[in-house]
């Protein structure tokens, strides 16, 4: 959510940016929170000067009594103005919640380095990093070598619980463990403290993490109750902070965290595919950083390099892409993807993304700075360190041997007992 003043000041900077994103039906909010602005600054000169009305007559009243003259006047007035203040104060809040509600919608100002575009096919490439391994035979989908080395199960998966679930089993599954605990001690090695948080969250959280349009697509609900299912263990994080004052020394905040993710995937293609992709339920080690507005995007450059040298540990090529205007959600003022190599499909794919929100979920969960008692909103961001099973498809595909077996990354061999490949299950 963005600065009103802002669209005080300056609607037409607000409209562009709106344009930017090829949002053009959003710029009518502009308008409209205006216009409701107007009314809610008149209602409340009207209760400051009700307020002050109020004081004046007060005093007059003590005045006349010290005197021995009749108040009985000034004390009708008296009586009348807390009831139109309360009016008046009932109104403006009515109006204030209908301003929230319309600025939750336009989006935050994108970063001027930001490329323009519609959607992602518009990102554009800043660099690769890492070699991609030639194969002299054909590359095995992911879903048809994890079953080959016995570690997935598919088929009672969807039996149990639909499309877009899995088992993981024996190696496969200690894999999975491997990276998430190699991930959260990377994390912790560069200076991140480790948390384990709660896995359901309020709706006042949802709505202060992301926008109305990401928690429809994205968010499980628990029937009845006032909790979701996060979708990222950032939710929950940013969440702790809710309408709280950091101190300024205890600035920066650097978080990282562990959790399962559930995500709806409404209408994703490939959610009806076997395999490892695009599921409802993953795990996740993420990064979050809390900081002073003026370092935000030094902590974007830090947070970034942390996720390309991470590949790098595990040797997996990997590219990061900017994202233009159109592919960024309505929190994020810049954003980049990273993506891994598939020698399957000779394509990257997406496995993590980097994101500064500037101070947007600050001011939705009123998040401020205490700098010796000067408040202001907080910065934040988040970064993916590692999202499995996307990174195990990575290793099933980039590790792959032409038997199909799988060699276990060099840093993931000490998680898994010393084990060094992923050998072909026995026929029965």
């Amino acid at each position: 959510m963005i600065d009103i003043n802002l669209i005080r000041e300056s609607p037409d900077l607000v409209k562009e940016n709106i344009k930017k994103k090829f949002q053009e039906e959003k710029i009518v909010l502009v308008d409209e929170v205006l216009k409701l602005d107007q009314s809610w600054r008149k209602l409340k000169f009207e209760e400051d000067n009700l307020r002050s009305e109020r004081n004046k007559i007060s005093k007059k009243i003590s005045e006349l009594k010290k005197s021995g003259k009749s108040a009985t006047k000034e004390l009708k007035k008296a009586k009348e103005i807390p009831s139109k203040i309360a009016s008046s104060e009932e109104k403006r809040k009515k109006i204030e919640a209908k301003i929230r509600y319309l600025m939750m919608q336009i989006p935050n100002i994108i970063h001027e380095s930001v490329p323009i575009g519609k959607n992602e096919e518009d990102n554009v490439e800043i660099r690769r990093i890492g070699k991609r391994k030639e194969f002299r035979y054909p590359i095995r989908h992911h879903a048809e070598v994890a079953e080959l080395v016995g570690g997935a199960d598919f088929d009672s998966a969807r039996d149990v619980s639909g499309s877009g679930f899995y088992y993981l089993e024996g190696d496969l599954a200690l894999l999975h463990s491997a990276i998430l605990s190699f991930a959260r001690d990377y994390m912790v090695k560069n200076g991140f403290k480790y948390i384990v948080p709660p896995f359901m969250i309020r709706e006042s959280v949802v709505n202060g993490v992301m926008s109305f349009e990401e928690k429809d697509v994205m968010m499980y609900k628990a029937e009845g109750e006032d909790l979701y299912l996060i979708g990222t263990s950032e939710h929950s994080i940013i969440g702790k902070y809710f309408d709280s004052k950091i101190s300024g020394k205890d600035l920066p905040l650097l978080l990282t965290s562990y959790s399962p993710c559930f995500r709806k995937e409404s209408g994703a293609h490939g959610i009806e595919e076997k395999g490892l992709y695009r599921v409802h339920q993953f795990e996740k080690q993420e990064m979050v950083v809390i900081c002073e507005p003026e370092d935000s995007f030094k902590w974007y450059d830090v947070m970034l390099n942390l996720s390309v040298e991470f590949f790098k540990e595990l040797g997996i090529p990997v590219r990061i892409l900017e994202c233009c205007s159109g592919d960024l959600a309505d929190l994020k003022a810049k954003s980049a993807d990273v993506e891994a190599w598939s020698p399957r499909q000779k394509k990257y794919f997406e496995v993590g993304s980097c994101s500064n929100l500037t101070d947007a979920q600050a001011r939705r969960l009123g998040i401020r700075i205490d700098n010796k008692g000067k408040l202001y909103y907080a910065h934040t961001l988040n970064n993916t360190v590692v999202a499995s099973p996307r990174v195990l498809i990575a290793i099933l595909e980039n590790f792959q041997n032409k038997d199909g077996s799988v060699n276990i990354p060099l840093p993931l061999q000490k998680y898994m007992g010393g084990k060094k490949k992923m050998t072909l299950k026995k026929s029965s």
